[in-house]
């Protein structure tokens, strides 16, 4: 009976013991796609001054002016270190478009990692993570905020899924294109990435 109760016993470690090894091999995979994401991508984040219908009409010039600026200059780029390169390089340059349409308000601008959360655009959703971030701050960008990716130019229209899937591959495209999963899946990656932060 004692020898029934230790095989028991065993069954239900080993049980364990392999839920556990699958969750860790699916944690380290799901890690590994998040990182890809991340990785792949310029951010552009414009932050109004105040919520009031002004500043936020004032915060979507600022936007295009900065789009405008940077979608020459990064029209042919495919590799995103060139990306954050010309990004980096053109600061002052970003700085100047986003004061010319900002109706002399203060602008701050920095290339920088910041968090996002997780964020629908189209056809396509993005998990929440870390990502390098171009940051126009206008103010103390106290108001809501405007975010899209910049690198890829998703901010810019056409071809922006293509440019996506170039820079992120066609099987992590294809997750993030994944339509109703694609919050389950992104909430997984969510809970993991605060894990391992």
């Amino acid at each position: 009976m004692k020898k029934q109760h230790q095989d028991r016993l065993k069954a239900w470690e080993l049980a364990l013991l392999c839920a556990l090894c699958l969750t860790l091999s699916a944690a380290v995979w799901t890690q590994g796609k998040l990182q890809r994401i991340e990785d792949g991508l310029i951010r552009l984040h414009v932050l109004a001054v105040s919520d009031e219908e002004e500043e936020q009409r004032i915060k979507l010039r600022v936007r295009d002016a900065v789009l405008s600026f940077l979608s020459p200059e990064l029209e042919t780029v495919r590799d995103k270190a060139e990306a954050e390169r010309i990004v980096s390089a053109s600061l002052p340059q970003i700085k100047a478009a986003a004061e010319s349409a900002a109706e002399g308000r203060h602008v701050t601008v920095t290339l920088e990692r910041e968090h996002y959360p997780t964020r629908r655009y189209g056809s396509f959703a993005l998990p929440a993570g870390e990502y390098e971030s171009l940051r126009v701050i206008l103010g103390k960008g106290e108001g809501h905020n405007w975010w899209c990716v910049v690198f890829p130019p998703v901010c810019l229209g056409a071809g922006s899924e293509e440019a996506l899937e170039e820079a992120v591959g066609d099987e992590t495209f294809q997750i993030l294109c994944s339509g109703g999963h694609t919050a389950l899946r992104f909430k997984l990656l969510e809970l993991w990435g605060n894990l391992t932060r």
